[in-house]
């Protein structure tokens, strides 16, 4: 989780292919509606993302009722998404992709081709309640390489190979 541009999507995916687990992208269940709302440069309203949480939330219990397991990037702002998209699974967990304003705004500036203009950054900031000790976050600075920040989850997790990658942690 984390705001736009945080690297949700890259570190994701590349932590899904270390791990050999899936790997989805929670922009794939925003409705046509939100899509076009954001690309007009409009912020979502929390009307807005219930029905893309809950399906992030379907997706999640359909993964871990079918024995899978997963990495789904979406960026869980606030508490009240998080427990939308958790409800009460201790089998899920968290990973908070944290990183100053400057630093994302450089990286938006960047990008090319995504639909959440780089003008919506200060209202995700506005919006963003960084997840706190009670929900079991694993926090990693996203200041370094993909590499290393994927190291960094990995290890805090603490993944054991010789256990087939399962995690020391109360969550996968």
């Amino acid at each position: 989780m984390g705001v736009s541009g945080s690297g949700k999507s890259t570190i994701a995916d590349k932590l899904a292919e270390r791990l050999n687990w899936t790997y989805e992208d929670g922009d794939k269940f925003h409705p046509a509606s939100n899509v076009a709302k954001m690309s007009a440069g409009q912020p979502l309203t929390d009307e807005d993302r219930r029905p893309w949480l809950q399906a992030i939330a379907e997706e999640i219990d359909r993964a871990c009722k079918a024995g899978q397991r997963a990495v789904i990037a979406c960026s869980a702002l606030k508490r009240t998404y998080r427990d939308i998209l958790m409800h009460g699974r201790n089998d899920v967990g968290l990973v908070y992709l944290k990183g100053t304003q400057q630093l994302i705004a450089n990286r938006l500036d960047q990008r090319k081709g995504h639909f959440m203009p780089p003008g919506l950054l200060a209202s995700q900031f506005k919006t963003l309640e960084p997840p706190d000790a009670s929900e079991n976050p694993v926090t990693v600075s996203i200041d370094g390489t993909v590499d290393a920040i994927v190291d960094d989850i990995v290890r805090q997790l603490g993944f054991c190979p010789a256990q087939g990658g399962a995690p020391h942690r109360n969550h996968s």
